[in-house]
């Protein structure tokens, strides 16, 4: 869960523009609960939009409508159907809690071949699992995707997912960069990020 302070908001054609004082990541179709704000705000939100410019309102259309000579950052969308309120500074939160399911312990373990030997083991290897989706759903969301938390965009998605949660269990233990294993180790390694982002249909990781 993720918690991020209000500092404007607006409302025009029965749509409401909330600024964060963070920059967030935070996309379209993702819920947010908006509390602490006042002025009929304070609700939750399915996100419609997260706009760089000034917005304007809703042409007859239906499209949204920005002012492109007013840049104005860190802003969430939303659909709020009450009167319009002029854009004023205010306080409050912006509540993001973001759970990926995209891939489960039972794949993992289905990848590696393996079953849990104890407890502890289960309860690592699911650690592992939380942070593979957190992370791969955190890669695809910087490279422009749209995805559902729940619901894993394809099978190669759900491959680097997997792959990456396999690999960290596999680190446990390890010394140096391989991996613990009683097999041959001139063999390949179980995992690279490289694989990982081409599955995953992001570019490979930049150092600076």
């Amino acid at each position: 869960m993720a918690v991020f302070t209000v500092t404007h908001a607006q409302r025009v054609d029965d749509y409401a523009v909330i600024q964060t004082l963070e920059a967030t990541d935070i996309t379209i179709g993702q819920t947010i609960i908006v509390s602490g704000v006042g002025n009929n705000f304070d609700a939750t939100y399915i996100v419609q939009a997260v706009p760089t410019f000034g917005f304007v309102g809703v042409s007859v259309e239906g499209d949204f409508i920005f002012d492109y000579e007013v840049t104005i950052t860190n802003q969430l969308l939303v659909k709020s159907n009450f009167d319009n309120y002029s854009r004023a500074s205010a306080t409050g939160t912006v509540t993001w809690t973001q759970t990926c399911s995209w891939t489960t312990v039972g794949n993992t373990q289905e990848f590696l071949g393996i079953s849990s030997a104890t407890a502890n083991d289960t309860a690592y290897l699911t650690t592992c699992v939380a942070a593979a989706n957190a992370w791969c759903f955190r890669r695809r969301v910087q490279a422009g995707y749209h995805d559902s938390l729940t619901t894993v965009p394809d099978g190669s998605v759900l491959l680097g997912t997997t792959l990456y949660a396999s690999g960290l269990y596999r680190e446990r233990g390890t010394t140096g960069d391989s991996y613990a294993s009683f097999q041959d180790m001139s063999g390949p390694p179980l995992m690279t990020l490289g694989r990982v982002n081409q599955l995953l249909g992001v570019k490979r990781s930049q150092c600076a």
